[in-house]
């Protein structure tokens, strides 16, 4: 499994580790990932996504996993987030 968010893309940064001597040191700046459930209330379904601290704040600022994904940009999300996605705007569509 990839380190990488399944909602924002957020992955592995690389960088350095700088020493009071001006040494530069390889390393790597891993996200914040967590292992979160999250519910979509046109689908009626949970769902386990695996989702950076960020990107999980996102989600509820913005009301809701379905109100996140409909204004995500497709290219960001998951290939499981797209399909998630496509369900969600052919329910609502159903629903209006």
């Amino acid at each position: 499994m990839s380190r990488s968010c399944e909602l924002t893309g957020k992955g592995v940064q690389s960088g350095h580790n700088v020493s009071h001597a001006n040494n530069k040191t390889k390393r790597k700046f891993l996200p914040n990932l967590c292992n979160v459930t999250l519910i979509s209330d046109a689908l009626g379904q949970r769902f386990r996504l695996r989702v950076s601290a960020a990107a999980l704040r996102s989600v509820e600022h913005r009301g809701g996993l379905d109100a996140f994904l409909l204004k995500a940009n497709e290219n960001e999300l998951s290939m499981r987030a797209r399909l998630l996605r496509r369900q969600i705007v052919k329910k609502t569509a159903e629903a209006a």
